[in-house]
């Protein structure tokens, strides 16, 4: 079901889907969807997490905005194919993780990546000319290598990031620091897996997952019904249905990916790569 609600929005459960790449478009949907879960008065949510990760700072506002709800709304978290790094970050922020046996999950750690493009350069005989205000303001500068001082600010970076996920993942799973980090070295899981290493708390479906919000929020699994709480699609997304694919050759899925890849380079990311 989609929206627009029906009347009896406290015996209802809300959904919303976080698919693909969290990035600025998905931490803007989810918030406005959770303002609406506030206003109608939804007793409970389901987060369906189906996502490799993404920006460290969009999955932190989404986590703030789950944390921030949970005392009027029961929140379980329902992994599907892959919820791993900022996808699992996201999920601390429900009261329960229900995983499938193969869920990819875990990645929990920070990357940062920086394209080098220097030898290209020279071989095609382009070069910069840098006036900057100290000697790290083009820190990650596509037309050079990094610096070891340069090297050492960055890792530092990363390092401080890495203890925010840690902490994140040991307070909501009820765990010890040191407990997670013998884990948390980037390493992937199955759903199984998780469940042992107490990332998650019950094997099941999404729909396992509904009847088991059901029964927290005090609601009849067989009568409760789901409601989705969808993006806003842009007018042209409306009358072509096609989306991208009928501006150009590019599948959406590849194009979504390189709009990602260039918008995020050079940032710390809470995200899977395989």
């Amino acid at each position: 079901m989609i929206w627009p609600f029906k009347s009896g929005a406290k015996k209802q459960i809300a959904k919303i889907e976080v698919k693909g790449a969290i990035a600025g478009a998905t931490r803007d949907h989810v918030l406005e969807a959770i303002e609406t879960i506030e206003e109608k008065g939804f007793p409970a949510l389901l987060l369906r997490v189906d996502s490799p990760g993404g920006t460290v700072g969009d999955s932190q506002e989404i986590y703030e905005a789950l944390k921030r709800i949970q005392e009027k709304v029961k929140i379980v978290a329902s992994f599907g194919n892959i919820s791993a790094s900022g996808g699992v970050y996201i999920g601390m922020g429900a009261h329960h993780i229900m995983a499938n046996p193969g869920t990819i999950t875990g990645s929990i750690g920070v990357i940062l990546r920086g394209n080098n493009l220097e030898k290209l350069l020279e071989r095609v005989g382009v070069s910069f000319k840098v006036i900057k205000s100290g000697p790290y303001k083009d820190i990650l500068a596509f037309d050079r290598e990094l610096t070891e001082p340069e090297q050492t600010i960055l890792q530092e970076l990363i390092d401080t990031s890495y203890g925010q996920f840690v902490q994140t993942v040991a307070e909501a799973r009820n765990l010890s620091v040191e407990t997670v980090r013998t884990f948390a070295d980037g390493r992937v899981f199955t759903g199984q897996q998780a469940l042992e290493l107490g990332l998650v708390d019950r094997l099941g479906t999404e729909e396992d997952a509904r009847k088991w919000l059901a029964e927290l929020a005090g609601l009849d699994p067989k009568k409760a019904e789901c409601v989705t709480i969808e993006e806003e699609k842009p007018f042209w997304k409306k009358v072509l249905p096609l989306g991208s694919r009928a501006i150009g050759p590019i599948p959406p899925q590849i194009r979504s990916w390189v709009e990602f890849e260039v918008a995020t380079s050079g940032l710390p990311l809470w995200m899977y790569r395989p």
